[in-house]
């Protein structure tokens, strides 16, 4: 099974990822909570972290069975091809959006060099540190392609 990326109609990208795993189809819409301002109040929402985005886990042969779905306008594609996400870069969303990193010691570590994570979502992951300061190490995952902020 292979993760794709599908496209929806805007707003709907919840809806559609609880339709398909209603189906039997395993799909994720990686949300964060967001506050909200109307006039009158202040609420905490949940939104998608990718306006338009799912991810869906399906065989190869079973690509066109999603759009059994309302809501979903096309595949991804990249050069040609259906975009593929891998699994390591599903799970470390998913982690990176359970917590943070608690702390982490700012000694010896020095801007260009490798930083391992001790502890949190990206437990264990390295990154090149691009930088630092007294409370905060920016580092670049390369396995990921994205920087992440550490604060103490």
């Amino acid at each position: 099974m292979t993760w794709y990326v599908l496209y929806t109609k805007p707003r709907q990208e919840r809806k559609v990822a609880d339709s398909l795993n209603a189906t039997g189809i395993e799909a994720y819409c990686p949300l964060v909570t967001v506050v909200k301002q109307w006039s009158d109040r202040k609420k905490k929402v949940q939104v998608p972290l990718i306006n338009s985005y799912v991810f869906v886990n399906i065989e190869e042969q079973k690509r066109e069975d999603v759009f059994k779905v309302f809501g979903i306008v096309r595949y991804l594609f990249w050069l040609g091809k259906p975009a593929v996400v891998r699994a390591i870069e599903i799970e470390a969303l998913q982690k990176s959006l359970e917590g943070i990193v608690a702390s982490f010691e700012v000694s010896a570590i020095q801007k260009d060099t490798i930083y391992k994570i001790p502890e949190g979502p990206f437990q264990g992951f390295e990154g090149i540190v691009k930088n630092i300061n007294a409370t905060t190490i920016q580092l670049l995952l390369v396995d990921l392609g994205f920087f992440i902020t550490l604060t103490r």
